[in-house]
């Protein structure tokens, strides 16, 4: 945690005094950052899933389906080819939405892991923030001036029992493992800064 923290400071100071060489390590940060969450989320959700009875998961799997993730109404590309065609600045803004639409119900994921995880949220959204502020040169706009309209988890943060707080801890879960796919936006951005490089995803 300290690690991230001191590369975080470093990332922080004057980014406009910093030549512009150093976009591209200042990306590697926040995507080795997403990429330690991403892996993060896939592992609760892999240990959580893996205490539940076959049905269990079956059922959980079945209803998580048919219900929205808290951040699904977060305008972003449909496929691969509309993430390519999009502008670096398109994908910080998107990437930023979603890692702030996590930074209060991750307080809620389950097994204490809330200690770990919301910090590193903010973190990477402080970074994403730094990125978006070197990248709006004037000739590039995209509006994300909207205020956030977080939709709640329904019930999930009253006090549930049982099968209903197995469901929303479940459905928590999943929706986090999904978001984190912010990591694929972050690396398109990244490679975009390298001309030679193949972004194809």
């Amino acid at each position: 945690m300290d690690r991230v923290v001191l590369l975080l400071s470093v990332l922080s100071l004057g980014v406009s005094s910093q030549p512009i060489t150093d976009s591209q390590h200042q990306f590697s940060t926040a995507v080795s950052r997403v990429q330690t969450l991403h892996l993060l989320a896939q592992s609760l959700f892999s240990n959580f899933e893996s205490k539940l009875p076959t049905e269990d998961q079956r059922q959980l799997n079945k209803i998580f389906l048919q219900d929205f993730c808290n951040s699904d109404y977060i305008i972003s590309p449909i496929d691969k080819h509309e993430t390519q065609r999009s502008s670096v600045l398109k994908l910080l803004s998107i990437s930023c939405q979603l890692v702030e639409s996590w930074e209060f119900p991750s307080r809620f994921l389950p097994g204490g892991s809330a200690l770990r995880i919301s910090p590193r949220l903010s973190e990477l959204k402080t970074g994403i923030q730094v990125l978006k502020t070197a990248s709006q040169d004037g000739a590039e706009m995209f509006s994300d001036s909207l205020p956030l309209q977080l939709a709640s988890y329904g019930n999930f943060y009253q006090s549930l029992g049982g099968d209903e707080l197995l469901r929303r801890n479940y459905e928590l879960l999943a929706c986090f493992k999904k978001d984190m796919h912010v990591e694929t936006y972050l690396t398109v951005a990244k490679c975009r800064l390298s001309p030679e490089a193949n972004c194809t995803l």
